[in-house]
Order: C-alpha cells, then sequence, then structure tokens
C-alpha cells in the first residue's frame, strides 16, 4: 500500500448502448451508481482507453475508471491508470459481475484467480499481479445455454426490479473496503443471498 496514491476503483463492462443493459455490465453500473452518490456528481473524461473521474469516499482520493476497450482487453486500461497514478496492486478496487454468485449477492475479494473471468484475466495478465480486490456481484448461471450469450443479455424485469438494491450494496462494498478495510468489508458483505 502506498499512502500518496490514490485508490483506482474499476468497473468492468462492454462500451456502447448495445451492451449497456448486459448483465455483463453490471460493473459499470455499480461506478456509476458510487459516483451518483457523491456531491456535487463528478464529470468524466476520456483518458486510459477509458472513462476517468475522481471522487473522495471518508478521506481517501479515488480515481474511477471504466475501461472502453471491451471486457477482454480491460487490463490495457487498468495498467495505464495504475502506471500514471502510481497504484500498486493492492489499492486497486474492480468491481465485476459473478456468474458463480446467485442473482443480487455480493461479497469482496482480495487477490485470488481470475475463476474464467476474461476481464479478470486479462487484468492479471496487464498487471502482472492478483493482488486486487475484488467486488464480486452476483448475476447467476444460465439454465439453458451458453454462458456468453447469457452475460451479454440483459437482466430480466423482475431482476430488473432488485437491480437499484444490488448496485447500491455493490458500491457501499467498495466504499467499505476504503474506509474500514477490505477484511471488515468482507465481514459486513460476504454473506450469502438466493
Amino acid at each position: 500500500m502506498v499512502d500518496n496514491a490514490p485508490w483506482l476503483i474499476v468497473g468492468l463492462g462492454n462500451p456502447g448502448p448495445r451492451y449497456a443493459a448486459n448483465r455483463h455490465n453490471v460493473g459499470f453500473m455499480a461506478v456509476d451508481t458510487l459516483c451518483e452518490s457523491t456531491y456535487p456528481p463528478p464529470a468524466w473524461s476520456d483518458r486510459f482507453k477509458g472513462q476517468q473521474t475522481a471522487i473522495r469516499i471518508g478521506t481517501a482520493r479515488c480515481v474511477v475508471l471504466k475501461p472502453m476497450t471491451f471486457m477482454n482487453r480491460s487490463g490495457d486500461s487498468v495498467q495505464a491508470a495504475a502506471a500514471y497514478h502510481r497504484v500498486p496492486a493492492d489499492q486497486i478496487v474492480v468491481l465485476h459481475d459473478e456468474i458463480d454468485f446467485p442473482y443480487a449477492r455480493v461479497a469482496v475479494k482480495e487477490g485470488g484467480g481470475h475463476g474464467g473471468h476474461n476481464g479478470l484475466r486479462d487484468l492479471i495478465r496487464a498487471l502482472g499481479s492478483r493482488d486486487f480486490i475484488r467486488v464480486r456481484i452476483g448475476v447467476g448461471r444460465p439454465v439453458h445455454g451458453e454462458v456468453a450469450d447469457y452475460v451479454l443479455s440483459n437482466f430480466s424485469q423482475e431482476e430488473g426490479g432488485e437491480l437499484p438494491d444490488l448496485l447500491g450494496r455493490a458500491s457501499k462494498a467498495a466504499e467499505a473496503v476504503l474506509t474500514s478495510g477490505v477484511k471488515a468489508a468482507m465481514n459486513t458483505f460476504n454473506t450469502h443471498r438466493g
């Protein structure tokens, strides 16, 4: 951990209106929710092959990034932002969809593998580290059909009704990592739902 470096908060997703409401874009949605809760709402700018803004969470300075490189190439954007801002891997918080969780479960994880998630796989490749913190946002698994088709589809009407609460909890989990520490955030948020 580097005292004078900001935190880097990353939401994973795919750019463009075609993908905006997909399950795979829940990371984008969660960081948008996080930023909307700050006052005044921050302005986004195009940097590091992504959209970047800056916010404060408690006393922590934060750079928020949405890579616009498509999910499978997210690492290039995140590595460029981390290098510029001198953010070590253990001060990067990544919010992403998690098919191994039932819909609406949220959990915090420190380090680990990619679990088949191509966005995380590319982050590990580009950063050369697995030590970043993850906020895992449960989107469930498809009962039938391909996983790729499922994550690139929109939430059902029933799921959509719960989505604001899910995004709120995911953004609060990211906040808790910064204000209370990873272990306390895990104790608060890593409870099973569904």
